[in-house]
């Protein structure tokens, strides 16, 4: 009955007025009839085929309607309507949001490590302590932590008033800024450390050779160092970005309504309208974006696929 109702508003309605009003079998000389009396609903042909599709075990319900798909009138698949059409919309966002976190963190990790690859022991071991401080504090303090700095009488708005930056607070919380910087914030650890792990066993006689030879040292860099860094770039793109589709406290609490990732709406399911089966099928099809990512990545950079420009 609940299962008809979210295909159909009012289903169960009818289908419990039908039972109540319904007279004894050995009175029904047509139930057409019977029904039609009852309730003109039943002429409609959409409620038979609902309960057709329904009669079975088993539905694609809400598989269909993960992808913004739906059954029409005659049981066959169709796209749903602009209005009806929702998570496609939400996956190219999780997927877009992921995909600039993992960017933004690639971008300040990779010095950082090779920062901490090239200095001496002592001075990187000191470092590599305050990278991985993160990880010992909560990650809802983290986030709470950046609703303080981040928020327009915070420490942030309030030092660029104080440099002459700008003139007044700048919204930076409560949207896509806000969710940007404190996940690049939390995922930057997760980034640093494979690259880190790869660098640290890359002896550096390789790029004195090549500039002995000749080669410009950022051609060397380039064509010699960064080659061998691959896998731990790689390794690390995948683990923050699979990290990053499934986020959901930071966007929930950081972002706005058009900020919130797939994972929110898993979760609202889950523990909001109760609606598990659509909460299922949601996160089925994230497990599944995530086994085809770490198949690609396995693919292309796994063991031994790695070489030497």
């Amino acid at each position: 009955m609940r299962r008809l109702n979210f295909e159909e508003p009012g289903a169960r309605s009818l289908l419990s007025k039908t039972v109540r009003r319904m007279p004894l079998p050995e009175t029904v000389s047509s139930y057409r009839d019977e029904f039609a009396k009852i309730d003109a609903s039943w002429a409609d042909p959409v409620i038979w085929a609902l309960l057709k599709r329904n009669s079975g075990e088993f539905t694609a319900f809400y598989l269909l309607t993960a992808l913004d798909m739906k059954y029409d009138a005659r049981n066959e698949i169709v796209s749903a309507g602009p209005s009806e059409s929702v998570f496609l919309d939400i996956y190219v966002r999780t997927f877009k949001m992921a995909l600039v976190v993992t960017l933004c963190t690639l971008v300040l990790a990779y010095p950082l490590a090779y920062l901490l690859a090239t200095l001496p022991a002592k001075t990187s071991n000191l470092l590599m302590i305050l990278v991985l401080l993160p990880f010992w504090t909560s990650l809802l303090v983290r986030t709470a932590a950046w609703i303080v700095l981040l928020q327009n009488g915070g420490i942030i708005n309030g030092f660029l008033m104080w440099a002459g930056l700008i003139e007044q607070p700048v919204q930076l919380v409560f949207n896509r800024i806000g969710v940007y910087i404190a996940m690049v914030h939390i995922m930057l650890p997760f980034m640093i450390l494979p690259i880190y792990s790869v660098m640290k066993g890359i002896s550096p006689t390789y790029i004195r050779a090549a500039v002995s030879l000749g080669c410009h040292p950022i051609i060397s860099f380039w064509k010699v160092y960064f080659p061998q860094t691959v896998a731990g770039v790689s390794a690390g793109c995948l683990l923050v970005f699979i990290t990053s589709i499934g986020y959901y406290i930071t966007p929930a609490l950081l972002g706005g309504p058009k900020d919130q990732m797939i994972s929110y709406f898993i979760a609202f399911y889950t523990n909001g309208s109760i609606n598990w089966g659509l909460a299922a099928a949601l996160g089925g099809f994230l497990l599944l974006a995530t086994l085809i990512l770490y198949a690609v990545y396995n693919r292309l950079v796994g063991s031994g696929k790695v070489r030497l420009a």
